[in-house]
């Protein structure tokens, strides 16, 4: 003989299922990029950093996409006024970018400008601010001198944050623990230390083939870490002179802004 089953309990009509607990670890799963967005603004990097203006298949080819994924994505950003075509159909930056690029650390572009302009027509090099972006350093603004060739460093030129000088500066510009925090305890290159210690950093060679960079950290709160450099074809120079000139930029820069130039105090 078996014991009598009750019958099953049915929720109400109007009932809703109960919400997981809010402690469950699918609440606390980042949620998945877009792969759209993250392929439109790997575009624009790569339209804005190439040498030359790139072809759609270029583009394609270096997003790992048909051309006709790189279109729709183009289509897209060229309604935003963002990228555009010139007359041969290559890609080139549209002026919604420089919208954009007004409000990216507006003060620290409008203070740094006088001092890279005095620089750069000074030193016969191209001057400019390098900030912390994540893994790299990212080029914010610059100027190159207004007579004579020099090497260009366009904005948003971007590299490893641990290859070349500015990357150095900028590094050098944060405290040990913060540094470590920011890179996920990564250790850094001797160099940066070294540039804590002497104030300026130098690499040449180190993220193009017959050029060089000296730079100087450029640290002031509310701002990214950030790095005031010159870059110039490879050659014998007073690399501590130079080293102190942007020093004393940089006081300037910080000054403008009503604050410290340089790394956090120890």
């Amino acid at each position: 003989m078996t014991a009598p089953t009750e019958p099953p309990v049915r929720a109400p009509a109007n009932s809703t299922p109960a919400a997981p607990p809010s402690g469950r670890a699918q609440d606390r799963s980042p949620a998945p990029p877009s792969q759209t967005l993250s392929r439109g603004l790997r575009m624009l990097e790569l339209v804005v950093s190439a040498e030359e203006p790139p072809t759609i298949a270029d583009v394609a080819g270096r997003l790992g996409v048909h051309r006709s994924i790189a279109y729709r994505i183009l289509r897209t950003l060229e309604s935003h006024g963002l990228l555009t075509r010139d007359s041969t159909g290559r890609l080139i930056g549209a002026p919604g970018l420089a919208v954009l690029a007004r409000g990216v650390q507006q003060d620290l572009q409008s203070a740094a400008l006088p001092e890279l302009t005095t620089l750069a027509n000074e030193l016969g090099m191209s001057a400019f601010v390098a900030v912390w972006g994540q893994e790299e350093c990212i080029t914010l603004v610059t100027v190159e001198p207004s007579r004579g060739q020099a090497v260009t460093q366009r904005p948003g030129t971007r590299h490893p944050l641990d290859r070349g000088a500015p990357g150095l500066a900028v590094q050098a510009g944060m405290d040990p623990e913060e540094l470590a925090e920011l890179t996920g305890g990564v250790r850094p290159r001797a160099e940066v230390e070294q540039t804590r210690e002497r104030g300026f950093a130098v690499s040449s060679n180190e993220v193009l083939d017959g050029v060089s960079a000296v730079a100087v950290p450029l640290r002031v709160p509310g701002h990214l870490p950030a790095a005031l450099a010159v870059v110039y074809a490879t050659r014998s120079l007073d690399v501590e002179a130079l080293g102190r000139r942007l020093a004393h930029s940089a006081g300037l820069v910080a000054a403008r802004l009503g604050r410290r130039p340089g790394p956090p105090d120890q």
